[in-house]
């Protein structure tokens, strides 16, 4: 199923309250350009986790933490440096942006990326500026909201990006993925690992997460990590054949069988993934502009589709 297949409205966005004073706000349906974000109150401020892809979807979530809390927003945190998490920054003036130090030198170096194009014509991004992290760490952070402690920690190495970081919040076991974890929707390791997202996952697995705010789609519990390692071993042995048969990465995504991986949303990723997969195999860099251009090949010559 290609991402093609999506034409009916979107329910809205809605927060979640997880744990006591955390809240994860979820949008649906969790697709390309839709993610989920989060935060904590606080007396004396909030602590936001990601802004959104557009103004108008960060507008929103904006608009939900005040219905929640008439307290400032002093902290927001980056998890990795794409744009569905980090477009909104510039609407949060008084923040103290956090993030990982290659976070803020993606965003520096991608400004507002080009390769939107690739994504249906009609998504109104609004005024976008890209504005990076500006405090930035190299292995991880310590905020408080209150006296709840949140651990920021960057896995140590490629995964779903170059710079992920998670949020865990170890007295409530609540931990916010980013995109290490989707849940509903195939995971994506185009510009990060194939063999450092399985990693990462068994690094998060670790802490003994009870509740799971995903990057994309319903929060969960751990059962979530199972999954998407499934699907990433997946793509690995599929990879090992097609590189043995001498298949480009398009061929061999047309001549496999997803089977049930195929009722994910976004399935043509499959194609962005094996691209990773070879190159990590090959010890190359991924042409990030070949892969995006076979996913649009594999999902009929349409550009990808974005309801964001």
């Amino acid at each position: 199923m290609s991402s093609s297949r999506r034409d009916h409205p979107l329910p809205p966005a809605r927060v979640h309250e997880v744990s006591d004073g955390v809240h994860a706000y979820v949008q649906p349906d969790g697709s390309w350009w839709i993610n989920n974000t989060g935060f904590l109150t606080g007396r004396r401020g909030i602590i936001a986790v990601d802004a959104c892809s557009t103004d108008r979807r960060t507008r929103a979530f904006r608009e939900a933490i005040r219905r929640v809390s008439d307290r400032p927003v002093t902290t927001l945190v980056n998890t990795h440096h794409h744009g569905d998490h980090t477009f909104g920054n510039y609407l949060f003036p008084e923040a103290t942006i956090v993030g990982h130090e290659l976070t803020r030198a993606q965003i520096l170096a991608d400004g507002i990326p080009g390769y939107r194009a690739a994504w249906s014509a009609d998504v109104e991004w609004g005024p976008l500026e890209a504005v990076p992290p500006f405090l930035t760490f190299t292995d991880g952070v310590t905020l408080y909201a209150d006296d709840l402690r949140c651990e920021v920690r960057h896995v140590g190495f490629p995964a779903h990006t170059t710079n992920d970081s998670y949020v865990w919040i170890p007295e409530r076991r609540v931990l916010f993925s980013g995109d290490l974890i989707f849940n509903g929707g195939t995971p994506f390791v185009l510009m990060g690992s194939v063999r450092g997202a399985l990693d990462a996952l068994e690094q998060v697995r670790a802490l003994g997460a009870e509740v799971v705010v995903p990057g994309h789609g319903e929060p969960c519990g751990p059962e979530a990590i199972d999954v998407v390692r499934d699907y990433l071993e997946f793509v690995r042995v599929t990879a090992e054949r097609g590189r043995t048969a001498g298949l480009a990465p398009l061929e061999l995504a047309r001549e496999t069988d997803l089977g049930a991986w195929g009722e994910l949303l976004d399935a043509e990723r499959i194609v962005g993934n094996l691209h990773r997969a070879y190159a990590d195999l090959d010890g190359t860099d991924v042409d990030l502009a070949a892969a995006v251009g076979d996913m649009i090949t594999y999902n009929g010559g349409q550009p990808l589709s974005c309801l964001a």
